[in-house]
């Protein structure tokens, strides 16, 4: 069974802008995936109908086989943890320990469990060492790491995250893929909302793309971020690695996206020279 599935979905704000015309998705357990697409495509709209903040005005959602319609937004966050687009807009406790307990306790942990989900997921996270420290004296790339650190604490099953690398530089960037990476090998589903293709391109193994409200375009990443077509309808451009490769024309080195995979295809071939 899916974790999220969108069917037929609708949705229109005040004023009667459509923001979702008929959107359809399945998102699958333990899946990395990156929805893409210009300003005003729909991605942050479907990601909000994911835990409830948003109900669809036609069609139907399902988290875990559940209709978001009859649920809360507590409840949704159960399974569905959001990070938003400026961490900083839920940040608000003294210490970087205190923030992670009390999402723990705004979910009924309670005593020497919320202490040990606190140390877990600030070594997890990397942000141990800053335990006591507020968490407005962090850099950008590690707000956003509390902010995850904060949403998986109790261990919901999709972890969706808007934007996640906003103000981040390249070393940010990395610590962030890696982080992503070990958060869905330990089996929760990531879902990134992102204009970051080389990013997407490193972090995710599936890219939905949208335009207009609608899904134009939806596969392995390796496929779609070849498919000049798709990505033109949009508004997005190659990673600079799919260039390359392109410029090499070695199809041998086809399938690599991430940095790692193109060096280790790039020795492949000069050795087969």
């Amino acid at each position: 069974m899916a974790e999220v599935s969108v069917r037929d979905v609708w949705f229109a704000y005040p004023g009667g802008v459509e923001a979702l015309k008929g959107v359809s998705l399945e998102v699958g357990e333990g899946e990395r995936v990156a929805v893409m697409g210009e300003n005003g495509a729909g991605k942050t709209t479907l990601v909000k109908h994911f835990n409830g903040l948003l109900k669809p005005a036609r069609g139907e959602v399902l988290v875990d086989g559940v209709s978001t319609r009859g649920q809360t937004v507590a409840q949704l966050s159960r399974k569905v943890g959001v990070v938003f687009q400026r961490p900083e807009n839920q940040l608000f406790a003294e210490t970087v320990e205190e923030e992670v307990a009390f999402a723990l306790r705004n979910f009924g942990f309670q005593g020497e469990e919320v202490g040990g989900r606190v140390g877990r997921v600030l070594g997890f996270a990397g942000l141990e060492r800053y335990r006591g420290r507020s968490p407005f004296s962090l850099s950008g790339g590690e707000k956003k790491r509390l902010a995850i650190a904060c949403t998986i604490a109790w261990d919901p099953e999709v972890l969706v995250i808007d934007e996640p690398t906003i103000g981040q530089d390249y070393l940010q960037k990395r610590r962030l893929t890696d982080f992503l990476r070990d958060v869905s090998r330990g089996g929760r589903t990531v879902v990134i909302v992102t204009h970051d293709v080389e990013f997407a391109s490193e972090t995710c193994e599936r890219v939905v793309l949208m335009a207009g409200g609608r899904v134009v375009g939806d596969g392995d990443a390796r496929e779609v971020f070849r498919d000049g077509e798709l990505l033109r309808r949009a508004s997005l451009t190659p990673p600079r690695i799919v260039e390359l490769l392109e410029a090499l024309g070695d199809k041998r080195l086809g399938a690599a996206l991430g940095a790692e995979e193109l060096a280790e295809g790039v020795l492949e071939a000069v050795r087969g020279a």
